[in-house]
């Protein structure tokens, strides 16, 4: 815990020295030096103490409720490891970045605060994955939600940008209002805060309504985690927030609902049946409308969003599995369940953080992030594109690497859930089964797609025609987060094991046949993967001998045939609709396509133009119309502000003689 804590000191000085220094330099290295240390203290305090072990730390607490109780154990160890390898890349990555802004609204007094905020955020996730009461775990849990607002809001010259950190502070808070209300009935309720008072009085059927705090708790966490149809606000805030920020929160901060979410179903002891059907429906729905929503994007961070959506919707597909299992009595499925679930988090945190700085890169040299403005990078920029293809096949779950790990345990939980009993249960486990199939091919297309009109082709534009790749101190976080991601790959079955050690700690889990599966599920990984990787190896030693042979014999380079035109141009190539038009002939209504052709009259027009857009149906036809409709209410209800004092006097007494009446 002293490395823990020296982490957490790291991040609150780097904050409060970041915000006071003078100058513009010192601030964009104080505050991502900070960072760095802060992450790397506490990456050495997960790795260098035993994966078993579990230890707490009480500090000084002022307040006549809570305690501020800090633990760690296998559960928070392992969600706590994205929280710094994120933090320390996206911080290096940032620090590249901003280097580079001499604009005077985005001078030292910004950067100070820039950086203040994005340690906070660090500062506030490592005490919500840490906190062991609830008070303290809702006031880290303000703390971190508030800190992305700001960090998102860096050009907040942009109406895109205010528009979007406006959503996410209401979702934030929205979110924050169910967990208020989980904690204040489940405490009235336990007569404590700790969790372990929250857990004892769950065992002891003291949770007057328990359903009720299991629907809190979901509603809560989903906001945050970005399920469908509370992920409105996540395309919003990726497409605008600066790509480092993005990066730590599509691998950071969303997992911390996910975590919450986790230690909530522990808090609440044995489950229902229905809750984990209930996950699995949720889980199956956000990955089906993610990724086929992502499918139809024409923002390479729009289209990462929705990626997170997808990937979101497997891991609670996962604890939906584990809920199952555990209700049935079947602890293989309860723990292949929850121990893929966190495997996944893991990989994706990874993944998706490498392909949100590598959409950074891209930014940078191009600036636009829209296919319509990219193409032929891949020579322009190799080291991006290569480490974009390895995010790209990790995160579709191509093996040997560690996205089909998670994957590939999850399915194995819905395989050995074909043996629960009732016909019922076992044809959902098929249909999810089959969905998740689905899910993987759907997000292969989504990624060749992004990969294809990235960094293939031609220029579209005379900036993607100009890129040039960055230096190699902003590649670092990229390799570095590459090279996370092998090792991940490299040590799948230790991880995996990790993973099921963290889901054991869930009370009534026999651990035999847990470990069975669990060994089981590590022994296919293993050997796919080397299957996988000597295959691999096999295409690059084909491909080596290949260039050498065509070397050798001479070598002229062509432009690719283009069915005999002999004037093509760059705007001839697949662009982000016409790439996906089959799909949107089949899938046109969930991908939300909209097509507009303005044409000039005649068999020869002389001018043409057509517009497709993918709006979010979600949020333009629920979530708008009932916030326009709240907008109304409360304007509704500024004729009580009128100016008079004695009327709001009034206001005062009559409320105070309804409190009386209603506790007479």
């Amino acid at each position: 815990m002293e490395l823990f804590g020296v982490s957490l000191v790291c991040y609150l000085v780097g904050a409060v020295c970041a915000v006071s220094c003078s100058g513009r330099l010192a601030a964009n290295r104080i505050g991502p030096g900070a960072a760095v240390a802060g992450s790397l203290a506490g990456l050495t305090a997960m790795l260098c103490s035993p994966a078993s072990a579990v230890s707490t730390m009480a500090l000084p607490w002022g307040l006549p409720i809570g305690a501020l109780t800090l633990g760690l154990d296998p559960a928070s160890r392992l969600f706590l490891l994205p929280v710094y390898v994120l933090g320390a890349a996206g911080a290096v990555a940032g620090a590249c970045s901003l280097s580079g802004h001499d604009d005077p609204q985005t001078g030292h007094v910004r950067l100070g605060t820039h950086w203040f905020f994005y340690n906070i955020l660090l500062l506030g996730l490592c005490l919500v994955m840490a906190a062991r009461d609830a008070v303290g775990f809702l006031i880290a849990w303000e703390i971190m939600s508030l800190a992305p607002f700001f960090l998102i809001s860096l050009h907040d010259d942009e109406s895109e940008v205010r528009e979007a950190a406006w959503i996410y502070l209401v979702a934030a808070h929205l979110g924050a209002a169910c967990l208020i209300a989980f904690f204040t009935l489940a405490m009235a309720d336990a007569g404590g805060s700790s969790f372990d008072a929250l857990a004892a009085a769950a065992r002891s059927g003291q949770l007057a309504a328990p359903s009720l705090l299991f629907g809190l708790a979901l509603l809560g966490f989903m906001a945050k985690i970005g399920l469908f149809p509370f992920h409105v606000w996540l395309p919003e805030v990726y497409a605008a927030a600066p790509s480092h920020v993005t990066a730590l929160m599509s691998g950071g901060m969303i997992n911390v609902g996910v975590y919450g979410l986790w230690r909530s179903l522990d808090i609440l002891g044995p489950p229902q049946p229905w809750q984990g059907w209930l996950l699995v429906g949720l889980g199956l729905s956000s990955a089906l409308f993610g990724i086929i929503r992502a499918l139809a994007q024409g923002n390479l961070k729009r289209l990462l969003a929705y990626s997170s959506v997808e990937n979101m919707g497997l891991v609670c597909l996962g604890l939906g599995l584990g809920l199952v299992g555990r209700a049935a009595g079947n602890d293989a499925v309860a723990v292949l369940g929850l121990a893929g679930a966190l495997f996944h988090v893991l990989s994706h945190a990874a993944f998706k953080g490498l392909l949100f700085l590598c959409a950074g890169a891209v930014l940078d040299a191009v600036g636009s992030v829209r296919f319509a403005h990219l193409g032929g990078l891949a020579r322009r920029m190799p080291v991006v594109g290569a480490l974009f293809l390895l995010g790209a096949a990790g995160i579709a779950g191509l093996p040997p690497l560690s996205g089909f790990v998670g994957e590939l345990t999850l399915a194995l939980a819905m395989l050995a859930g074909l043996e629960l009993p009732g016909l019922l249960p076992q044809v959902a486990m098929a249909a999810a089964l089959a969905a998740m199939a689905a899910v993987g091919g759907f997000a292969l297309a989504a990624f060749a797609k992004a990969g294809g009109l990235a960094f293939l082709g031609q220029p579209r534009t005379p900036a993607a025609a100009k890129a040039v790749g960055a230096g190699w101190p902003a590649r670092l976080p990229l390799l570095f987060l590459a090279a996370c991601a092998g090792l991940a790959a490299l040590a799948a079955p230790a991880l995996l094991a990790l993973a099921g050690q963290a889901a054991l700690a869930f009370s009534g889990m026999d651990p035999a046949p847990a470990r069975v599966a669990l060994t089981l599920a590590g022994g296919i990984a293993r050997s796919v993967g080397l299957v996988s990787a000597l295959l691999v190896a096999l295409a690059l030693g084909l491909l080596a001998l290949r260039s050498r042979l065509t070397a050798a014999h001479g070598r002229r380079l062509q432009p690719t045939w283009g069915c005999g035109y002999e004037a093509p141009t760059a705007r001839m190539q697949y662009g982000a609709a016409s790439f996906v038009e089959p799909s949107a002939r089949v899938l046109g209504l969930p991908m939300g396509l909209s097509r507009r052709l303005d044409m000039d009259p005649g068999l020869f027009p002389a001018r043409a133009t057509l517009v497709v857009a993918s709006p979010d149906a979600v949020k333009n036809r629920i979530f708008v119309p009932i916030f326009e409709a709240v907008g109304r209410f409360c304007d509704a209800l500024k004729v009580v502000q009128h100016g008079r004092v004695h009327l709001y006097i009034l206001y005062v007494l009559a409320t105070v003689v309804a409190l009386l009446a209603w506790k007479l």
